[in-house]
């Protein structure tokens, strides 16, 4: 009896341990807890080092009223960085807007036109509300098919969510009533009082690039920024360089009518270089001039 006991224990212990030896993560397939978290950890490294890589290419700065994105991208990786802006206007300047996709297409296609110490960053739309209105989207490039051909709903675009008109939001002789032309347009309740213009403010302001462009329509021409201090030597350069290399003519102010808020001037009052490049017309990019343009300006900011 004692000796049947004894087996039947003996069996016992071999069947679990067989049993273990089945159940175990090496013969089953399943993967250890351990393992398992060293393979989470690997992957959450894997897409920290994608979003940092996604980072460097692009950066949010804000968003509009409606909660669309403003998106800077940048390329090359030089520390002067040079800045171009397009869509402030929204959909009544859409082909600012096109000009900005454009100069994207061109940098990230000729990488080696950005000379070693600076970076070229271009924010196609500042306005994405006011563009959504009138081509349908705001973060991507649109073709001139897409664009309302209703005038009334143009106009509509140019301002943002608000109704303000974010070229009349800057604090450079800001009102509350500014000009467009004969029109009275909205210049927000104070200076920066909108998200928008709010947003890149602080992009300069915590970048603090060399010199910006700012593309508007349409009067054909480069203009020169200031700010009751005279137009910057540096600025006077970059107005001549620009309109030199585009065949555009060159301008020291704007003196087409009273602007009060503007981004350029708002910019020479911070005293950097920024010039207004005004298309001849608000359906035409002209690349082959802007093309020409960017690219004297980056060759200008090389060592």
């Amino acid at each position: 009896m004692k000796n049947t006991l004894i087996a039947l224990v003996i069996i016992a212990i071999i069947v679990f341990g067989v049993y273990l030896f089945i159940k175990s993560p090496s013969r089953s397939g399943e993967v250890p807890q351990d393992a398992t978290t060293d393979i989470a950890e690997t992957q959450s490294g894997d897409r920290t080092e994608e979003a940092t890589i996604a980072d460097k290419e692009k950066t949010i700065i804000g968003k509009s009223i409606a909660g669309r994105d403003i998106t800077a991208y940048h390329y090359g990786t030089g520390t002067a960085e040079i800045l171009f802006v397009g869509g402030i206007h929204g959909g009544y300047s859409w082909n600012t807007a096109l000009v900005a996709y454009e100069a994207m297409d061109y940098l990230k296609a000729n990488p080696n036109i950005i000379p070693e110490n600076v970076k070229a960053t271009v924010i196609p739309v500042l306005n994405p509300d006011g563009l959504q209105k009138v081509v349908g989207t705001s973060t991507v490039k649109f073709a001139q098919a897409d664009v309302s051909s209703s005038q009334e709903v143009q106009i509509f675009g140019r301002f943002n969510a608000n109704d303000v008109d974010l070229n009349r939001n800057f604090d450079c002789d800001w009102q509350k009533d500014g000009k467009w032309q004969s029109k009275t347009v909205s210049g927000g309740s104070e200076a920066f009082s909108e998200p928008e213009s709010q947003a890149v403010k602080n992009y300069i302001e915590t970048r603090n690039p060399k010199a910006v462009v700012v593309w508007y329509s349409a009067a054909g021409g480069v203009f020169a920024s200031s700010c009751h201090n005279g137009v910057l030597p540096e600025t006077l350069t970059l107005t001549n360089v620009y309109a030199k290399a585009s065949g555009y003519p060159a301008y020291e102010d704007f003196n087409f009518y009273e602007i009060t808020g503007d981004m350029v001037n708002w910019l020479a009052k911070k005293k950097i270089p920024a010039i207004s490049v005004l298309l001849t017309n608000h359906t035409g990019i002209e690349w082959t001039k802007n093309q020409a343009g960017i690219k004297a300006i980056l060759e200008y900011y090389a060592k």
